[in-house]
């Protein structure tokens, strides 16, 4: 029966007509989605302008209005009608009679109706009062009698939209958060409401609004397909319960799926959960720019004034356009801030620098700033793939992003919804908005994964390899893509991604190990007996040496954590560290000693002797490069930055005044070595030259020339440069941003590690002129450096400094806890 058929019989039939119709029309296995939607709200429209003409006869100055969902043609099987009749006010008592003898068939039939009568003032007064009533009125259409009363209140309720968006907006946006914060988060929920939770229709018909405001309008690639969607969900749940719900309950997941003829309930889910995530996304990125533009109106009017006041200075800050010039503020290589986002610079080229994505990714992360949708959209059209494995700054800037603490998520999520993530890590299309059924957990695998990783950020200052618990954290359930034990599949991800993304063979047995044992600590603590000596030794002999160890106690308390509530407690996190203290205590054994040092190459023997000679410092830069993957035509080794070998006469103050120039010189320090260098036996002299084997990159620019770096730290060290006044300078012209709060720093002493030194670990968030903050800090403390070692893995630095007294000795046990105390104080302020 075609739609004109089914409006015949509508016509000739009256309500029994309709009602017969309608089910025929809901019970079609041919027609459903869209089209279903679309004739039921053709068949309804056709029924009521019968019912209104057949009350209403020939009189004017009344009209049927369809406002809300019915207004847009969007009638479920169950959808409320909402119906506005209109009338202009001249005969209260016959529209009241009309009223009645429109909404009484409607409810005969059963159906739900939400109604009101109105003059067009009453109903401008009440658009005025009511947010949810001016929206409604925004999809205001024509049913029956004066389609002139109908035409004026459209045209009304647009305009006023219009001209109030800078009140209503904001109304709406609060309206959405409240919501948001009541319904939660449509992606996550394993009973989801499609309507009031976040990214679900509600939140689609609030983008429509903005876009109606002409202020802003949403992202509308997927958009449409991502609403249509949903709605097709609801069908099919309203037809699986014959109820009036929006809440897809587990009982009707299975039949909805098959009544949408999907594989299964998960595969409803997830489909749900891709649709939310596209519309949640739209959202913030809407809402963003409805702000930006809401301050940019706000600050042009006084911009104005002032320039009129003061002259042509100020006129040159305001455009020709008259908008604000806004500043742009450099956060990394080819990436700046501009009016609270990340944008790319005017120089950079996605097209050729594949590393940009996540370079971009990890400055807005650590400033806690949005990607722009411009620039995530560029880089996904533009930027070409990394090279396998990744070159080592790729590796370190998603290190970076994974230890930027809450950020991190709004910026996987922008990179997520252009394609990028996927597109970096093709493993994680299987864990992407996959449900899971457990009530312990709280969010899809991909976001518990991305949950585990900020967790795991909070607890970097524990483990010596923070980038490895970082990694481990986003690949844990990696495996819950694949059929069996999750564990076991994602041991060999795992170990395959930590080779595409540059791990050395070490580290990505490390990586897997921890994968395939993330559950070990937890499931042994709580269901093994601890004092039986075969449970210690299993799990010692399972995990290897105390840096793995550290690794997966960390590694089990960001997974508890980022799980739900349910699976972390007191207990638990008592019976796992207790256990952990058991392991440790089988693993110790001897204490390694301090390893010996390479004997020096002929380079750093000639440089030394080069120092001693001159009575000053000697230094060279050399690039590092690794080899490109084989398979790369080109065969050009990739650059890592520069070594930087410095040699300078033993003297007090050699590491501050040295990290000082190079913090000065925007200049990071990846690794960092220095030792102590006796001079050849066939060098006249005594004494010895301090060596420092660093490896360093630019912040942003180029390097500076070996001369200028020779020529500041010959003043630093003769005290003619006053470093810490620069970078103080510095720091009070760009002062920092609020973005992600970094773990506290760690000061520890390693007991036993060395029996000529007392070790000092520090662990801390990179930032410039950390390591010269240390320096002078152990200089005032009035011990020496005997050697150090200094790596900075992501936006962690994981450093190790030999210290002695001046008499070449250990420092006594309560001095070495003072000094740790003291150096960490000093590096909290």
């Amino acid at each position: 029966m075609t739609g004109t058929d089914v409006r015949k019989e509508t016509e000739d039939s009256g309500p029994g007509g309709y009602a017969a119709a309608r089910l025929r029309l809901l019970t079609e296995e041919t027609r459903s989605g869209p089209p279903r939607r679309t004739a039921l709200a053709e068949l309804t429209d056709d029924w009521l302008a019968g019912l209104f003409t057949a009350a209403a006869g020939s009189a004017t100055g009344v009209s049927l209005v369809a406002v809300g969902g019915y207004g847009r043609g969007e009638l479920s099987p169950r959808s409320d009608l909402d119906l506005v009749l209109l009338h202009d006010g001249s005969d209260a008592g016959a529209v009241a009679a009309l009223a009645d003898r429109l909404w009484y068939p409607v409810w005969d039939l059963g159906l739900a109706l939400d109604h009101s009568v109105r003059t067009p003032a009453e109903a401008h007064k009440t658009a005025g009062e009511d947010l949810k009533v001016h929206l409604g009125l925004l999809d205001a259409r024509h049913l029956a009698g004066d389609a002139s009363l109908t035409a004026g209140l459209r045209a009304t309720a647009l305009a006023d939209w219009r001209n109030k968006a800078p009140q209503r907006l904001p109304e709406l946006q609060e309206l959405c958060a409240e919501r948001a914060a009541r319904q939660g988060e449509l992606r996550y929920l394993l009973e989801p409401d499609l309507k009031e939770a976040r990214g679900g229709l509600r939140d689609a018909t609030a983008l429509r609004a903005v876009a109606a405001s002409w202020l802003a309008d949403a992202p509308r690639e997927g958009l449409a397909d991502a609403r249509r969607r949903l709605l097709d969900v609801r069908d099919a749940l309203h037809l699986a319960t014959g109820r009036a719900t929006d809440r897809l309950a587990l009982q009707e997941q299975d039949q909805v799926a098959a009544g949408l003829g999907l594989l299964d309930a998960d595969t409803l889910l997830r489909q749900v959960y891709e649709a939310a995530r596209v519309i949640a996304y739209a959202s913030d990125v809407t809402w963003r720019e409805v702000g930006r533009v809401l301050r940019s109106r706000a600050v042009r009017p006084r911009l104005r004034k002032l320039a009129r006041e003061r002259g042509d200075f100020l006129r040159r800050a305001v455009a020709g356009d008259g908008k604000p010039v806004t500043e742009r503020s450099p956060l990394a290589e080819g990436v700046v801030e501009q009016d609270g986002e990340v944008v790319l610079a005017r120089a950079a080229r996605p097209e050729r620098d594949p590393v940009l994505p996540l370079r971009a990714a990890a400055a807005a992360a650590q400033a806690g700033l949005p990607l722009s949708l411009h620039a995530v959209r560029r880089m996904a059209a533009t930027a070409g793939p990394l090279a396998t494995p990744w070159p080592a700054e790729a590796r370190e800037q998603l290190v970076t992003l994974l230890g930027s603490g809450r950020p991190t998520v709004e910026v996987w999520e922008a990179l997520e919804a252009e394609g990028l993530i996927s597109r970096l890590l093709p493993d994680w299309e299987r864990v992407r908005c996959r449900p899971q059924r457990n009530a312990v957990h709280i969010w899809t695998v991909d976001r518990h994964l991305i949950e585990t990783a900020v967790r795991a950020s909070e607890l970097t200052r524990r483990v010596s390899r923070p980038d490895l618990l970082l990694v481990a954290a986003l690949l844990h359930d990696i495996g819950k893509g694949w059929p069996g034990d999750h564990s076991v599949a994602g041991e060999i991800i795992a170990r395959d991604v930590a080779a595409r993304i540059g791990f050395d063979r070490p580290d990505a047995a490390v990586l897997s190990l921890l994968v395939r044992h993330h559950l070990l600590l937890i499931e042994t603590a709580t269901r093994r007996d601890l004092d039986d000596p075969a449970t210690v030794r299993s799990v010692a002999e399972t995990v290897g040496t105390q840096s793995t160890l550290e690794l997966l106690h960390a590694l089990t308390e960001a997974d508890a954590l980022a799980t739900g509530p349910a699976a972390w407690s007191a207990w638990r996190g008592s019976l796992v560290a207790d256990l952990v203290r058991r392991v440790s205590a089988v693993l110790a054994g001897a204490a390694p000693d301090e390893p010996e040092p390479a004997a020096p190459t002929a380079e750093q023997e000639r440089l030394a002797i080069e120092a001693f000679r001159t009575g000053g410092p000697v230094l060279a830069l050399r690039p590092q490069t690794e080899p490109v993957a084989a398979e790369e035509p080109s065969g050009d080794p990739e650059p890592l930055g520069v070594e930087l070998l410095i040699a300078v006469p033993d003297q007090p103050a050699v590491l501050p005044a040295v990290a000082g120039v190079l913090a000065v010189h925007r200049l990071t320090v990846r690794t960092a070595e220095l030792r102590a260098l006796p001079l050849p036996d066939d060098v006249d002299g005594d004494g010895s030259v301090l060596l420092l084997n660093w490896r360093v990159a630019a912040e942003y620019g180029s390097l500076p020339q070996a001369t200028r770096l020779r020529a500041d730290l010959v003043r630093a060290l003769d005290g003619s440069l006053d470093i810490s006044g620069r970078l103080a300078e510095r720091d009070a012209a760009y002062p920092r941003r609020r973005g992600w709060l970094a773990p506290p720093p760690r000061v520890t002493v390693a007991p036993a590690a060395s029996r000529h030194a007392t070790v000092i670990e520090v662990r801390a968030q990179d930032a410039p002129g950390l390591l010269h903050r240390i320096g002078m800090a152990l200089e005032k403390a009035g011990v020496r450096v005997r050697s150090m070692h200094v790596s900075t893995l992501g936006s962690n630095a994981v450093d190790a400094f030999y210290v002695t007294t001046g008499a070449g000795a250990p420092l006594p046990g309560p001095d070495a806890a003072s000094l740790a105390g003291v150096l960490e104080e000093t590096l909290r302020g």
